[in-house]
């Protein structure tokens, strides 16, 4: 089993910027991708963006607002932790954040075995 726990979360003005963490825990040696995932109110839940474990390669959603160049996904592979650095957010990037890890890095939700309990983002324009 996988623990993921989120933090970084708040609620913060239109064009400042946020960084979430997920710490994973327990069996981390099986992963091999994290991602991030959010779900806006009344909306289902989109892929943000992924990254492996291994050589860090990073892959981002192709959303109307443009996540590629405002947000950033890192990863430190000694404190299994992974990053969602976030900037110049607006309004519709309000939502829960999700952090999910699987064996795969894809935009599918369902590739991803352990997700974390989310950590809401508040954007106020």
């Amino acid at each position: 089993q996988v623990q993921l726990v989120e933090s970084g979360g708040g609620l913060v003005q239109a064009g400042d910027p946020l960084r979430l963490s997920c710490a994973a825990s327990g069996r981390t040696f099986s992963l091999r991708a994290m991602a991030w995932f959010r779900q806006a109110p009344g909306k289902e839940r989109e892929f943000v963006a992924s990254i492996s474990w291994s050589v860090g390669s990073a892959f981002y959603a192709d959303l109307a607002d443009s996540v590629n160049g405002r947000f950033t996904i890192s990863r430190d592979n000694a404190k299994s932790t992974v990053y969602l650095q976030m900037s110049s957010l607006k309004p519709e990037d309000t939502g829960i954040y999700y952090c999910a890890a699987g064996r795969l890095a894809s935009i599918g939700a369902t590739s991803y075995d352990y997700w974390g309990q989310g950590t809401q983002v508040t954007v106020s324009s």
